[in-house]
């Protein structure tokens, strides 16, 4: 007797074929749904970045316009301006910084103009775009949530973001 056989063995290796089968196609399908998500989480937050940046020049736009009425016309201008209330499903809160927050908090920007920051609130993004005007014009930094947008320049308050439901 060389070795001995027992008729049970076999049956044995097919159980344990089957757990290992199953075993490995789990971990697959994990690791498959691991990287899906995290692809959908850089996506996501691209889209965003993209739709921030959007939002911001539309606004830096506005509120250039502001400052143009309200020089040529040496008076008070206001501007309501709509935009989305949500941007990839999550509130937005865009804030007017006069150009020495923005120099600090946005090193990139070339120079020391005022900027616009929009932050993201259900995504962790948050975007800076300068706004063409004199620092001066701002008196005081302002901060709004995304939506309809009230853009307003008075002489003794500078240029000032408000909501436009008001």
């Amino acid at each position: 007797m060389i070795g001995t056989y027992h008729e049970t063995d076999r049956g044995m290796s097919v159980a344990l074929t089957h757990v290992l089968t199953i075993a490995i196609t789990t971990i697959l399908i994990a690791m498959l749904l691991m990287a899906g998500n995290a692809m959908l989480d850089s996506q996501t937050e691209r889209s965003t970045e993209t739709s921030l940046e959007t939002v911001g020049e539309r606004l830096a736009g506005e509120i250039a316009n502001v400052d143009r009425i309200a020089t040529v016309e040496d008076d008070d201008a206001t501007l309501v301006a709509d935009h989305p209330r949500t941007i990839s499903n999550s509130q937005y809160t865009v804030e007017l910084l006069e150009g020495t927050t923005c120099e600090v908090e946005a090193p990139l920007l070339d120079d020391s103009n005022p900027c616009v920051k929009l932050t993201s609130h259900g995504v962790d993004v948050t975007v800076h775009v300068p706004v063409a005007i004199d620092d001066d014009r701002i008196e005081s930094e302002s901060s709004v949530t995304g939506g309809s947008i009230e853009i307003t320049y008075d002489t003794d308050d500078g240029i000032t973001l408000a909501g436009g439901d008001r």
